[in-house]
């Protein structure tokens, strides 16, 4: 909202009160000359909506929801793990390849129009930092950073997201009011239920913080896969979701082919795939659909449910720490989803006089 004051050159004249464009007297006003009035404008911020609909929220809950099934794969069906002499470097890569072979033959019957130099160039990137680089890193930390460690280490990427948001983001999304504190909170809850394993030895310390380089290249991928999605509405989906996905096949395969020489055929490809194809479909859909901050809370949400579903089936014995941890990490991703944006009102007059 703005203030907009007609002030005389002794004292003060009327009031107004400028609702989208148009006046309201605060007082009853007076005979105005134009000469003898000068505009005063005091601008402000006020808050938008959050933007988030329902089939959005849906999409992502079930996103985290595929994500939580298959983090607890092996504890519901036991045995349907793939075989330790698969890769999972190549697995991944298979998969990314599937899925790239899909979005490119889609686009292709669509007729979509196809990137060119630099928004080429920023979506093979995304297809790095988002899905290839996080793969390398967490499986180069094998063995020196156990699960629990990575979970809690992957909640800080909301806390990067909030932070580099404003300057690799959409220029068309404004700050959620405490999205930082929101995303620290949710962190902090991370913690009580997955405790940190600090490193001990050089090896591991490398390898916990190639954890945090991984959760920053998310953060830092997923906002600018954002704001390229928002920004080139002129280009499909589809297409932006084959060269992304394909450059992270390429890098994985070589990557995969390079260090694990033995396991060149060998490739697990089973049912659960087709979870991965539409964990992958969802997470490129809500691109032009949502925030980045908004969509690094799968990082959050999935956890959450994983725990929420194994307490329910599993039924194990849970701590108070843990339940507080289960509360903090469904406020926080709660405000972060739905809070408000703090839009800040633009610096034009009106009127046109300022």
């Amino acid at each position: 909202m703005k203030l907009l004051a007609l002030s005389e050159k002794v004292g003060l004249g009327p009031l107004f009160i400028v609702t989208e464009g148009r006046f309201r007297p605060i007082s009853p006003p007076r005979s105005i000359h134009p000469q003898r009035y000068v505009l005063i404008e005091v601008r402000g911020h006020r808050l938008r909506p959050s933007g988030i609909n329902a089939l959005t929220a849906g999409a992502l809950l079930l996103l985290c929801l595929l994500w939580s099934l298959v983090s607890l794969r092996s504890d519901l069906i036991p045995g349907s793990l793939p075989a330790a002499t698969s890769s999972p470097l190549l697995n991944q890569a298979s998969i990314l390849a599937l899925f790239t072979i899909i979005a490119a033959s889609t686009s292709i019957v669509r007729r979509a129009n196809w990137p060119r130099s630099r928004v080429l160039f920023g979506e093979v990137l995304v297809g790095v930092g988002l899905l290839a680089l996080p793969t390398l890193l967490v499986e180069a930390a094998r063995g020196h950073v156990d699960n629990p460690t990575r979970v809690a280490l992957f909640s800080l990427v909301p806390v990067f997201a909030v932070v580099f948001e404003p300057y690799l983001g959409s220029a068309s999304n404004s700050p959620q009011r405490g999205g930082l504190a929101a995303a620290l909170v949710a962190l902090g809850g991370t913690v009580l239920i997955f405790p940190l394993d600090l490193p001990r030895t050089p090896a591991s310390a490398a390898a916990f913080c190639g954890i945090v380089v991984a959760a920053a290249s998310v953060a830092a991928a997923n906002c600018t896969a954002v704001k390229i999605a928002k920004s080139q509405t002129s280009l499909s989906l589809f297409s932006f979701a084959a060269i992304a996905s394909g450059s992270a096949a390429m890098l994985l395969a070589i990557v995969g082919l390079s260090i694990e020489r033995h396991a060149w055929p060998i490739a697990h490809i089973d049912a659960w795939v087709i979870s991965d194809l539409l964990s992958l479909a969802l997470l490129f859909w809500l691109l032009r659909h949502m925030s980045a901050v908004r969509m690094t809370t799968r990082f959050l949400m999935a956890p959450l449910m994983a725990n929420l579903i194994a307490l329910a089936f599993l039924r194990p014995g849970v701590q108070p720490r843990a339940w507080l941890g289960l509360l903090l990490i469904a406020l926080a991703s709660s405000w972060l989803l739905f809070a408000p944006e703090d839009k800040p009102e633009k610096t034009g007059s009106p009127l046109g006089i300022i």
